[in-house]
């Protein structure tokens, strides 16, 4: 575990440092902190209502309230988990078999949890699905411990990944989103993820759409109950404690439309959902190829001055 964390490391730092000329405008993440934006508002509004849904082929905002206000993410904190596995994925520094070390840390985690056991090894094939599926806390600490060596150093590559996304308002302090009042995030970030994610991973993106995951005698269907019941509907995650509310994002493509829709703060799981398909049903017929107001058509660089 120390050897790929040692890789995952030194591949972060390389990244940044060797980006190609015309990429030069994007933040470098090796000199950014782990601690809270200084130039935000560090008052989060909990369980409070956001949303927002973009055409994902042009980066047109179709529709958002209160998309730039601060959130507590919930388990939306796992597309960043599992954006950086894909990562390794991509990069043939791990497969879908390669073995990830469980630690009494990680298997100490409370529910949701897959219920791992310290001293034992998973796949990673079965922590990808056990993040997309069953949100699993435990299988989240046991990802960042083996690329990060701790999942504070995860935390920090998480946050230096969203700054290079453009992800200007968020900060991670954890791989799972267990409640941490340091730990937000914006609807409108949460776009730029999920638009992100099915952007550079479409290799591995279909694991937002696994119906369901078996460990142990145990089976769980698939968190996300619009998964198999609204057309086009492909993923992505959903989230929930106390202080966020009910959170979804969702990636939709129907007839050559693609959007990313995005809701927080829902009171209850089904009104979320309800409100979810709400948008769905009243902006992918206005998304198109072409259009102003581009969220995504731009260089990380002209994220962040956009968004601040």
């Amino acid at each position: 575990m120390r050897r790929l964390a040692i890789v995952f490391v030194v591949a972060l730092l390389a990244a940044c440092s060797s980006a190609p000329k015309e990429e030069a405008s994007r933040p470098s993440t090796a000199a950014l902190p782990a601690e809270p934006l200084a130039d935000v508002d560090p008052d989060v509004v909990p369980r409070a209502y956001a949303g927002i849904v973009v055409d994902a082929r042009t980066g047109q905002i179709l529709y958002q309230e209160a998309a730039r206000s601060l959130r507590y993410p919930a388990s939306l904190t796992k597309m960043m988990t599992l954006y950086l596995l894909f990562e390794q994925l991509d990069a043939g520094r791990l497969t879908p078999a390669s073995p990830l070390s469980v630690s009494e840390e990680a298997a100490s985690r409370p529910p949701a949890k897959l219920g791992v056991k310290a001293g034992t090894a998973i796949t990673v094939d079965t922590a990808a699905r056990a993040l997309a599926v069953r949100s699993a806390n435990d299988v989240a600490v046991v990802i960042a411990e083996n690329l990060a060596g701790s999942e504070e150093n995860f935390a920090r590559a998480m946050t230096a990944k969203a700054r290079s996304l453009g992800m200007a308002r968020t900060n991670f302090v954890n791989a799972s989103g267990l409640p941490d009042p340091l730990q937000y995030t914006t609807a409108q970030d949460m776009a730029i993820l999920g638009k992100a994610l099915s952007e550079s991973f479409p290799r591995w993106f279909g694991y937002f759409q696994t119906e369901k995951i078996s460990y142990n005698g145990r089976t769980w269907r698939n968190t996300n109950k619009l998964l198999g019941k609204v057309p086009g509907v492909e993923g992505i995650k959903t989230g929930y404690i106390r202080d966020s509310g009910f959170n979804l994002v969702t990636s939709v493509r129907r007839g050559g439309k693609h959007i990313i829709a995005v809701v927080i703060g829902g009171r209850t799981g089904a009104s979320r959902n309800k409100k979810m398909e709400e948008l769905i049903e009243t902006y992918m017929p206005k998304a198109s190829g072409g259009g102003i107001g581009s969220l995504f058509g731009m260089e990380a660089a002209a994220h962040v001055s956009l968004l601040r």
